[in-house]
Formats: C-alpha cells, sequence, structure tokens
C-alpha cells in the first residue's frame, strides 16, 4: 500500500491484541471491523450444518479479515479466528475503512487484488483436499504457515492441523510421523519445526505457490519465492 492509501487509514486504526482462538469475523453476523494482523495466523474456515470445521483459507501479516466487506457484504457464513496468536494487528471500522477506499481508487483496487488472491488460494484448498492425501495437504499448510512466520518453529496444536486439512486428529498425527520420518519436519508437542522446505514443496506439488505468486505479482514481496520468481 502506498504510503498516501496508509495515510488514509492510519487516523482510525487502532493497536490491538490478537489471542489465539480469538474471533475476528462472527459467520452470519455484521462485519464491524477489519483487522491486519501484524504477526501471527488467521484461519478462515467453513462450518457445516453439524458444526464441524474446515479451513479454507489462512492469512497473517500480508492479509487482512473481513473480505466479504471488501466485496460490498457485510456478513459470511465463514468464520474466522487467530489459529496462531499472542500477537499484534491494527483494527478499523468498516464505516472509516469504506471512506477510505471511496476516496482512494489506488486502495480499492490493492484491496480487491487481496480479494483475488484470496481467492486463488481458497481454489488451491478445494483442489488439495480432492486430489492430496493427507500428508500432501498438510505439507501444503505447512508451508503456508511457515510464510507467515519468522521463524520455522510453527506452535500449532493437532487439533488445528486437522481443520486446516480436513481430517481427523488421528490421521494429522500419523502424517506427521510420515513427514518426520522422511526428513521434511520435527515434531514436539505444539510444535512444528519445517526442517526440509523443498520436500514439502515437493510433497505439495501445485497445489501450493499460484496464490503466492500471485500476491507478489499484484501487491508485494511475500513468503519465500522459488528460484524462478526471484
Amino acid at each position: 500500500m502506498s504510503d498516501a492509501d496508509y495515510a488514509l487509514l492510519s487516523p482510525d486504526l487502532e493497536r490491538v491484541p490478537l489471542e489465539r482462538t480469538q474471533v475476528l469475523v462472527e459467520p452470519d453476523k455484521v462485519i464491524t471491523h477489519c483487522y491486519f494482523p501484524e504477526s501471527g495466523i488467521a484461519s478462515i474456515v467453513a462450518l457445516s450444518a453439524d458444526g464441524d470445521r474446515t479451513e479454507v483459507g489462512i492469512f497473517g501479516r500480508e492479509g487482512v479479515s473481513g473480505i466479504s466487506f471488501l466485496l460490498g457484504s457485510d456478513r459470511t457464513s465463514n468464520e474466522t479466528f487467530m489459529q496462531v496468536g499472542d500477537a499484534e494487528g491494527l483494527r478499523i471500522g468498516v464505516d472509516r475503512f469504506g471512506a477510505a477506499m471511496d476516496k482512494s481508487a489506488t486502495l480499492r483496487e490493492i484491496m480487491l487484488h487481496y480479494v483475488h488472491c484470496m481467492t486463488v488460494q481458497m481454489s488451491a484448498s478445494v483442489v488439495s483436499n480432492a486430489r492430496l492425501q493427507i500428508e500432501g495437504r498438510l505439507a501444503r499448510w505447512l508451508l503456508m504457515c511457515g510464510d507467515r512466520s519468522d521463524t520455522d518453529d510453527l506452535r500449532l496444536t493437532h487439533e488445528f492441523m486437522a481443520i486446516m486439512i480436513g481430517a481427523q486428529r488421528s490421521g494429522v498425527t500419523l502424517a506427521l510421523h510420515i513427514l518426520e520420518g522422511i526428513g521434511t519436519i520435527r515434531s514436539a508437542r505444539g510444535v512444528v519445526t519445517i526442517a526440509n522446505r523443498d520436500k514439502l514443496v515437493e510433497l505439495a506439488g501445485d497445489s501450493y505457490g499460484e496464490a503466492e505468486a500471485e500476491y507478489r505479482r499484484l501487491i508485494g514481496p511475500f513468503g519465500r519465492p522459488p528460484p524462478e520468481d526471484t
């Protein structure tokens, strides 16, 4: 975002803590604020009729909550909550955010570019869940979490990983053992360490990389691009 566009938002931005499991967007309720995490990772999850949750997208310091608001809707059926917390971010009321976008075509454009990147990511999630085995799906999400972290040590519980890849916790435990056995990760209680990123990329296949490349093309630097992207 340009300095001029940030200046439109900055008077109305409020610094807030973002704790793990904190809900940023409630399903089917009016969105009142949009959040820009400066650290941590947020999950966008779809809810089934019986209350099961499946993650359809994630974002961190590169993104903002409430993409339905950016598209003109004041609510969504999905829930957004902090998956990796003990973080900080900035929030802004949607009325002030909307007013700033009305004043600046470039601000609205970059936000719509972000929505596009999220739709590409969500499409990849559908393909990943339909075509990849659990280990490949988990490899993709670990790469995505790593892109949004300053460290290869990711604080992720088995419960959250199960939501991330649409699997049972027992399946996640088995997949972690498989990934650890082939040297891609090290797993301890509540922490997964990425040990060999290239092998994770190979396991994830074409389900990882397109959304990240689109972000770099349309918005700015992000994650760890492959050599051909640099």
